[in-house]
């Protein structure tokens, strides 16, 4: 097979498309020839292998070619000079489908993932990060392998964002969503194509609402352009016997004067499908509050542990009292 792109950005053959971007991102940064100025030659020859391995198998066609045939089929046999540039298949007369591997400019992709706006704005370093990343004069003689200044980046298209409502139980117990999404993509030939998928997304227990999941660059391809990121964002669905406040859940039960004076058992059923039992001997006043400890939203970091559970009351005071009762709470209450 000669060259081993998925060893090179070490990867399984199943990698999928944000494994190998984590990959070349981390791979990328460390080989970087300017990071390396004692070894610099070496650290040229890497990053640039790296930038192919990427650059090949992020690209479904050259992925194809180069599993099936390896190195050599894929710079293998090169088409007729009208066939096109990229990577793209097309059929010869009678003979067999033949590809061209024109491979991407290493601080091409580089910039594409750092967001360089150029050379001339490189002195700063990347606007991602803020500052220089390898040290104050980062890429101040940074161009192209044969001395060229690298090419502008495309610009990246805005986040899409949408509201992902889900139950006080699918926060409280976890679940999977499945979303289907209308996007468009480009073939090699530049010419874009609708397509559907459905996007998994596990709701883990306890995330609250305004927590983001990001599917990166799933908007619609355009040429020159980085696709959108999908952002979905967590909201909260109102539920009929709990509200929430952080990790606590609050319970607000309405009874009687006679039962907030007496005592009181409160039965209720809790968001994963127990029945509480809950008996309060104390008077109940009408800023009393009982605090069940544990019983609350899972911690997001930690959903083994749980916030509380705080049950409130609204106390129906009588509207009416008939002169005899009036008498009677007297004695009762004055003893």
């Amino acid at each position: 097979m000669g060259v081993d792109y998925y060893k090179i950005l070490q990867v399984d053959k199943n990698a999928k498309d944000d494994d190998l971007k984590k990959a070349y991102r981390k791979l990328a940064m460390k080989w970087h020839p300017d990071k390396n100025p004692n070894n610099k030659k070496d650290a040229e020859a890497k990053f640039k292998q790296i930038s192919e391995a990427y650059d090949v198998l992020s690209d479904p066609q050259k992925r194809a070619v180069y599993d099936q045939y390896g190195e050599e089929g894929l710079k293998g046999p090169v088409p007729p000079p009208d066939a096109g540039g990229g990577a793209s298949f097309f059929q010869s007369g009678d003979g067999p489908n033949m590809f061209r591997f024109n491979p991407r400019n290493a601080d091409d992709i580089f910039a594409e993932f750092f967001g360089f706006s150029g050379s001339s704005g490189m002195r700063g370093g990347p606007r991602r990060f803020g500052g220089s990343m390898f040290g104050e004069d980062m890429f101040s003689s940074f161009g192209g392998g044969d001395g060229r200044p690298m090419s502008s980046a495309p610009r990246k298209a805005p986040p899409i964002a949408k509201k992902l409502p889900c139950s006080l139980e699918d926060l409280y117990k976890g679940a999977t969503k499945r979303m289907k999404i209308s996007r468009e993509i480009s073939d090699a030939t530049g010419k874009t194509l609708p397509v559907e998928e459905i996007l998994t997304i596990d709701i883990k227990p306890g995330w609250k609402k305004g927590t983001k999941i990001t599917f990166p660059e799933k908007g619609n391809e355009q040429p020159h352009v980085i696709p959108s990121d999908l952002v979905f964002i967590i909201d909260e669905k109102p539920h009929s016997v709990f509200t929430r406040d952080g990790n606590d859940l609050i319970v607000t039960q309405k009874i009687p004067l006679a039962e907030a004076l007496t005592g009181y058992t409160l039965h209720l059923t809790t968001l994963d499908g127990r029945n509480l039992s809950v008996p309060i001997n104390t008077v109940i006043h009408p800023t009393y509050e009982e605090v069940i400890p544990r019983e609350g939203m899972p911690l997001p970091k930690d959903p083994t542990k749980r916030g509380n559970l705080r049950i409130k009351f609204n106390i129906k005071f009588p509207t009416r009292l008939t002169p005899e009762q009036k008498s009677g709470i007297k004695n009762l209450l004055s003893a």
